[in-house]
């Protein structure tokens, strides 16, 4: 009897041994499962998390909707780290890069696109069909003003107080002189220059500290600094730490203000600005910077192809007009 005891006694410990190490071993293996998939998300952490875009058969996680560019942003100035190819990741750094770029490029084209009208030089001959042409759109335009030019008779002082008191027109500075004609000289003295936009800005009572550069095609708000190869860099510096934001363009349109005429149709400025967003050729996806000068509009035959160009634009539901104090539109 004592022996059959023991022999049970001892079927049972081994059975207790079998389920502890069956137990250790399923514990092993899901430890280990959860430290693989912690390690696969720590070697992805730059492509953060869903939604999923396809890619061929691999899958590409894209950044939360609402910081698309600022990745875009992180991937053109090489700040994102792409784990390179082992036992885990098997998509080489250069391949998953484009990757990521194609994917949220993708996400971008089913957002909204940007359209920003801005008008140079004014008040000039042109600025009250302006205001007109915007207001009977209902489109926003912004105009980069000049300082003397709204002392040089009644009409333009009226024309200037339209523009400020129009809902769907914002005013900025784009100097009191216009440097004269005489940019390399007016941009050789900063502190001169400087001085010029700080009376254009109080003598016009302008509230939005926004500007652009007579000649030149700078950009500096923010971070985001981009010169167009000639002097006048630093008077926008200048300005960008008095808490300016400068602003350049995209794409220009010019018509003769005495004429009515340009080699530049409606038509062909039209597809030019589409073909910035499609193709993505702006500082920003999703966002074109079109620039005109007040001067143009003085003719009927300009102020209908002013209205015929917003027209084209107002076709697609996803285009919306824009102030330059909202650039850039962001996803």
């Amino acid at each position: 009897m004592f022996d059959h005891q023991k022999l049970v006694l001892c079927f049972l410990v081994g059975v207790m041994i079998m389920r502890s190490r069956f137990l250790f071993l399923s514990v092993a293996i899901f430890s280990s499962a959860v430290l693989l998939n912690a390690c696969n998300s720590t070697s992805s952490k730059v492509l953060t998390s869903a939604p999923y875009d396809t890619v061929g058969t691999d899958q590409v996680r894209l950044a939360n909707p609402s910081l698309l560019m600022d990745k875009l942003d992180s991937l053109k100035k090489g700040l994102l780290y792409f784990a390179p190819v082992d036992s885990i990741n098997k998509i080489d750094p250069k391949v998953a890069r484009n990757m990521l770029k194609d994917s949220i490029y993708r996400e971008l084209k089913k957002k909204p696109k940007h359209i920003y009208l801005t008008f140079d030089d004014g008040p000039l001959l042109g600025s009250k069909a302006i205001d007109s042409i915007v207001t009977a759109k209902g489109v926003k335009s912004s105009v980069f003003l000049i300082g003397k030019h709204a002392k040089m008779s009644k009409k333009l002082t009226s024309s200037l107080q339209k523009y400020l008191d129009n809902p769907l027109v914002e005013a900025y500075n784009h100097s009191y002189t216009h440097a004269n004609h005489r940019y390399q000289t007016f941009y050789a003295d900063p502190t001169v220059a400087y001085t010029d936009f700080i009376r254009a800005q109080e003598d016009l009572g302008l509230k939005h500290k926004v500007a652009r550069l007579p000649g030149r095609n700078i950009w500096m708000f923010g971070d985001v600094k981009r010169l167009d190869g000639r002097n006048g860099g630093t008077t926008a510096e200048m300005l960008h730490e008095d808490g300016f934001q400068i602003f350049g363009w995209d794409v220009e349109w010019r018509i003769n203000g005495k004429t009515g005429e340009s080699e530049q149709t409606v038509d062909m400025t039209y597809k030019a600005m589409k073909k910035f967003l499609d193709k993505n050729m702006g500082l920003y996806p999703n966002n074109v910077v079109l620039l005109m000068h007040d001067d143009m509009f003085q003719l009927p035959k300009a102020q209908k192809q002013l209205g015929a160009l917003i027209d084209s634009l107002k076709q697609h539901p996803d285009y919306n007009f824009e102030f330059m104090t909202d650039y850039p539109k962001k996803y």
